[in-house]
């Protein structure tokens, strides 16, 4: 006779947790601790062991926030210890919490002679010893007090919304400025947070572990099969045959015949149809989220070396790492640990993936970034390792540009991973194993793992979850998932590993096998043979809010893109031509800190103030050197003289000035704004812009064609503010429930002509704005620039144009094109889309009119229409300009500003993307210059644009040319080189020889290009 079910549960979990678990150790003995705290930011092991050290028992607190505290441990194990089914271990609680493993106190442990030997984590905090190679203990722990943000972040939320009730146990909970403080250390206090708990030694009974593994794996299954199933119950009944025979007062002697119990339902093998589940082992570790870059070099350090020595332990096991940064930086600080990475990555157990410098956000980077993310980590990669990452590995960036797929096969991988847009608000994506369809056509196969995870621990749960939600089962029946402590790394674990040995055929569960993502792929590709079809962008139903968080950043990045297109620029112009050298060195160390500002929590703004502040300190620096840079190369292009000289490194004429070249700067002056009683006036004969006396822009006229741009009754440029409190996730989201308050700035303080500009200033709150209008002879565009001192929290600015347009679509630029989005809402895609991104402009147009919004730093937009009761359409484009989260950064945002909008008329794209190089690369002058430059190189079509000119990786002196059809029509087109050149050729995004026809010299260069495709030209010059 058996209990029911759900006693004979609860009678199992009693005896696992009560009787089992707490036999795991037979014995324990205590070590000698000391320790000295260090004072300031972390020291390098051989200046911390030089240090002294006092006593310190558990009990004691150690380091405040952000700190780093050393333990000098020593003593010896027991002779007797060791033998009869058991190991030696150090066990190690620096006062763990128990949740979130990756977001608290974390330590690495090192040998005397500075050797590492494994990362502490709360779930990974055993070191194994040898009692017979060495019973003398003697280890420095180098531990990092963390604080949990999250956790804490959690705790409010929670509380907030259970309405006072209980938080589960183990969340603090504390007040929201107790969150948001600990992000930057000058606030987040002194007092140590952390207590030690425990380092002792301890002897691990090895048959009471398994048989915890037995259970586990096999209670878990229980949970995943029907009330009714034999199989539930003949796994519940050997588990109560386990009890039985386990002699809670003779663990040790009985521990073998309650293991016997369970053997036969191990052993039944999984059904033939069984879902197929590559594990592979893994450890997301954010490059900064919510601790520092700093911090992050720690825990790659900690992350790798727990890896390493699961590999000594289990020679199935293979774990994929990302982001060629932190292989970098492992190389730099730990260099013994990177030769055992790098002997690894020989052995095909440690596989690079993801070919990129970090896990970028994929809607914000131009173009060129997103390929020398690529570039960059690939050659990493090559360099260090001989090999080149076949996957593009993006688990949990915020939603994907469909210029990537282009990207990414370009850059030799040919798979794609994420499985972010699982996080989707209102729609479910289809698929989960399908081909990807770009901009251009390119197609790439892409993977969802379908249990909706980055960092599983191989549970029944999630394992089930995955078999359960494969969108392609019976076309294909195996699909990928990763394992192991993520976000804040850690990794795999010893118990993770147990799991998935014991899944690997087990019947009712997923068939498991350990594995590499290539091993997945291979077999996807082979077993599916007619994949679905995804085209365009993959929009992330969520996280909107990181188009427009932390607005100094975004400004940051903005400007560092193109300061580097035009330092490349001018210096592969000087070098070809033999006037300067190329600074290889230095602008391959400016990419490696602008690609790291750009991982996928620092660009979107969703990181510590730490982070913030210390990203706007790489930004200043960086603009001082390009600057410098940029100097020195137009200095030697232009040489000495008399004349004042614009450089114009945009692929489009800036007035007079060809593109990519130099020549006489002809002055183009703002026009005067002409007062009159209804108001003021901007004209140049090509446009004019009417302001009423209030300084609201109520009319904008293409006086080439009369037609009006802004909507009857409406006025343009119109500051709008919103309530914005996100349910959740302050910094990531905007819920469509800001819609519902709005604020319209219509009153000013003041309007006034200051210098060839009118001035209008607002107050809003404790914030005050001014907007300056100008209008130059001969532009198509008026300028505006807003320049707000921001002191508001959860609220939204957002910057209004209605035009008297009837669109659509909308055209936003994107990398190497642009994407089209409709302005109307048919279905829950639309409905869910109501704020997007684009780089420098969006355009929208009738037939054969229409207008541009081009930006100097903004990416959040939102594009809708509306019918007016005349019967007009009237299209709203909206910038949005600033944010004032509270969380991670409670100072997100605030403080002075300066954003740049331009409003003009534009036929097409071409008109657009213009404008939208116009007002971020403006040309600039030089003065006491000699002679204009002629430009490097020259193309005959206008509708293809040149991203970059710069020399080639491998220092040859071989000049690269990206270029790219930039309208969505199939183009022919002629490149002219204008230097001496001995033979062109056509190659991949990292600059390999495509083996296509080689031009020389007498040839012309023609391209016919598809639309949107990318082309990259390797020119070799003479001499």
């Amino acid at each position: 006779m058996h209990d029911n079910d759900g006693q004979a549960q609860l009678r199992i979990s009693n005896v696992l947790s009560t009787r089992l678990g707490p036999r795991l150790y037979r014995r324990f003995a205590p070590l000698t601790v000391t320790a000295w705290e260090a004072p300031g930011e972390p020291v390098p092991f051989a200046d911390a062991v030089t240090r002294s050290y006092e006593p310190f028992a558990a009990g004691q607190r150690w380091s405040k926030p952000w700190g780093t505290t050393w333990f000098h441990v020593t003593g010896e194990v027991p002779p007797d210890w060791g033998g009869g089914g058991t190991a030696v271990q150090m066990l190690v609680d620096l006062g763990f919490s128990g949740l979130l493993p990756a977001f608290q106190a974390e330590a690495l442990v090192y040998r005397p002679d500075g050797s590492i030997v494994k990362g502490i984590e709360p779930f990974n905090h055993v070191v194994d010893l040898d009692p017979a190679g060495n019973a003398t203990i003697d280890f420095y722990i180098e531990a990092a007090s963390n604080p949990n943000m999250l956790e804490h972040f959690f705790a409010t939320t929670l509380a907030s919304a259970a309405g006072g009730a209980p938080l589960p146990s183990g969340f603090a909970s504390p007040r929201r400025n107790d969150v948001t403080h600990l992000g930057d250390k000058a606030t987040a206090g002194t007092d140590p947070i952390y207590t030690l708990r425990q380092i002792t030694l301890a002897e691990r009974d090895l048959a009471v572990d398994a048989l915890l593994q037995d259970a586990a794996a096999l209670m878990g299954l229980i949970q995943q099969l029907d009330v009714a199933s034999p199989r539930r119950a003949a796994i519940r009944h050997a588990l109560e045959r386990m009890c039985d025979v386990l002699d809670p007062d003779d663990v040790e002697n009985t521990v073998a015949a309650a293991a016997a119990e369970l053997r036969e339902v191990l052993a039944a093998p999984a059904h033939s149809s069984a879902h197929s589940i590559v594990a592979v082992g893994h450890a997301h570790l954010d490059s900064a989220w919510l601790w520092p870059t700093r911090e992050t070099v720690r825990k790659a350090a900690r992350t790798f070396s727990n890896v390493l020595t699961l590999m000594d332990d289990d020679p199935g096991f293979v774990f994929a790492a990302s982001s060629a940064q932190q292989f970098a930086w492992v190389k730099q600080f730990y260099p013994e640990l990177f030769d055992r990475i790098r002997a690894r990555v020989q052995e095909g157990r440690l596989i690079p993936v993801g070919g990129m410098w970090v896990e970028s956000d994929t809607n914000m980077p131009g173009g060129e970034a997103l390929v020398r993310q690529f570039l960059l980590g690939q050659n990493f990669f090559q360099r260090e390792f001989g090999v080149l990452s076949r996957e593009t590995w993006l688990p949990d960036s915020f939603g994907f540009t469909p210029a990537l797929p282009q990207i990414a096969l370009g850059a030799g991988t040919d798979s794609f991973l994420t499985q972010k847009l699982s996080w989707n608000d209102t729609n479910r994506m289809p698929h989960h194993s399908f081909l990807w369809e770009g901009l251009d056509g390119s197609r790439i196969f892409t993977h969802f793992p379908p249990n909706d995870t980055y960092g599983s621990d191989l549970n029944a749960g999630d394992l089930a979850k995955a078999q359960r939600q494969y969108a392609e089962r019976g076309a294909s029946n195996v699909s990928m998932t990763l394992f192991g402590w993520s976000d804040g790394g850690g990794g795999p674990t010893p118990e993770m590993l147990a799991a998935a040995h014991r899944n690997h055929d087990l019947e009712g569960a997923p068939r498991v096998t350990l594995g590499s993502p290539a091993q997945f792929f291979d077999e996807a590709k082979r077993t599916l043979s007619d994949p679905a079809v995804w085209y365009g962008e993959m929009y992330l139903e969520g996280h909107r809010g990181t188009y427009t968080s932390q607005a100094r950043t975004k400004q940051g990045n903005r400007r560092s893109e193109h300061l580097l297109r035009e330092a490349e620029l001018w210096s592969a112009t000087a070098a070809v031509r033999g006037m300067a050298p190329y600074p290889y060195e230095e602008l391959e160390s400016i990419w490696q800190t602008v690609l790291l500002q750009q991982f996928h929590d620092i660009l979107p703004g969703s990181a510590i103030a730490w982070v913030h502040d210390e990203a706007e300190e790489h930004y200043h620096r960086v603009a001082a050197r390009l600057e410098e840079i940029i100097g020195v190369a137009q200095r030697a292009l232009a040489g000495q003289g008399t004349k004042t000289i614009a450089f114009n490194a945009a692929p489009v004429t800036a007035g007079s000035v060809t593109a990519l070249g130099a020549g006489p700067h002809v002055a183009d002056p703002a026009v005067a704004p002409v007062r009159s009683e209804s108001g003021y006036t901007l004209a140049n004969g090509r446009v004019a812009a009417r302001f009423d006396a209030s300084g609201r822009l109520v009319s904008f006229v293409d006086e080439w064609s009369g037609r009006e741009l802004i909507a009857p009754g409406e006025a343009a440029a119109v500051l709008q503010i919103f309530r914005d409190i996100p349910a959740m996730f302050e910094a990531w989201d905007i819920d469509r429930s800001y819609q519902r308050s709005i604020t319209e700035l219509s009153t000013p303080d003041a309007v006034d002509i200051v210098d060839r500009s009118l001035v209008v200033t607002h107050t809003y709150g404790k914030s005050t704005i001014d907007q300056r209008y100008w209008l130059t002879e001969g532009d198509t565009e008026l300028q505006i620039e807003t320049t707000v001192d921001w002191h508001e929290q959860e609220k939204l600015l957002k910057l209004a144009f209605p035009l008297d347009l009837r669109a659509d679509q909308a055209a936003s630029e994107i990398q190497f094109g642009h994407v089209l989005r409709p302005t109307y809402v048919n279905t829950s895609w639309d409905h869910a889309r109501f704020e997007t991104v684009a780089h420098r402009w969006v355009h929208v147009a009738e037939n054969d009119f229409g207008a541009v919004v081009a930006n100097g730093s903004t990416y959040g937009h939102d594009v809708t229409r509306t019918v007016r009761a005349d019967g007009g359409t009237t299209t709203l484009v909206r910038e949005s300009l600033l944010r004032g989260p509270k969380y991670p950064d409670p100072e997100a945002d605030q403080g002075l500003h300066v954003l740049r909008t331009a409003l003009g008329s534009a036929r097409g794209v071409i008109d657009a993307a213009s404008a939208g190089y116009r007002i971020n690369l403006p040309a600039r002058t030089l003065e006491n210059a000699g002679h204009g430059v002629e430009p490097i190189v020259t193309v005959s079509a206008p509708s293809v644009l040149v991203e970059a000119v710069k020399l080639a990786e491998d220092r040859s002196g071989d000049v690269i040319i990206r270029l790219y059809e930039a309208t969505g029509a199939r183009t022919r087109t002629a490149v002219q080189p204008n230097f001496e050149y001995t033979a062109a050729r056509s190659t991949d995004l990292l600059e390999r020889d495509l083996g296509r026809p080689i031009w020389h010299p007498h040839e012309s260069i023609e391209l016919e290009l598809r639309p949107f495709e990318i082309a990259t030209l390797r020119i070799s010059p003479l001499g």
